[in-house]
């Protein structure tokens, strides 16, 4: 409870939390002004988490929701993470891409491609595993440790891979 209400105090009103989330040892929140993180009731945050959030991007954590040790959550729009899903440890979701249409421009100075990232109730997404920008992952999929998954995958289904294929 302290480490969550330090974190509150920190945010500045970024961190909005519902009944009692737990939030582990060296937790980082990197919220930009207009950016909101909301943590769900009985949600749990591993230590050593990290959640970067650009100005006016929204994370949800719903209730029941587990974050292993060390994931990163780096979003500019909306990543969504649904009740009772399980993330493990060194878990990385991502809305974001860099703009790479002009090849002669330098990356840093064209901009970002957004999308979100929703992950869906009881969905379980294994250690070390990536989820890039647009993709949703369905009710009680599950999903294969490293895997890189770039496409959607629907309710009930398990991907596998890099990138994630069906299995």
């Amino acid at each position: 409870m302290l480490r969550l209400a330090l974190a509150r105090a920190r945010s500045r009103g970024r961190l909005t939390a519902a009944g009692r989330p737990r939030l582990g040892r060296g937790v980082r929140l990197d919220l930009a002004p207009g950016a909101h993180l909301v943590l769900g009731d009985r949600s749990r945050v591993g230590d050593g988490c990290r959640f970067h959030l650009g100005s006016g991007a929204t994370v949800s954590v719903g209730e029941d929701a587990r974050l292993g040790e060390r994931c990163v959550i780096a979003a500019h729009e909306r990543v969504e993470i649904g009740a009772g899903a399980r993330l493990g440890d060194e878990v990385v979701l991502i809305d974001f891409d860099h703009d790479v249409r002009d090849v002669e421009r330098p990356v840093r100075e064209q901009g970002l491609v957004t999308a979100p990232v929703v992950i869906g109730a009881r969905a379980s997404v294994g250690a070390a595993a990536g989820v890039l920008r647009g993709v949703t992952v369905g009710a009680g999929a599950r999903i294969g440790v490293r895997a890189v998954v770039t496409h959607d995958v629907p309710a009930g289904a398990r991907a596998e891979g890099v990138p994630a294929r069906l299995s």
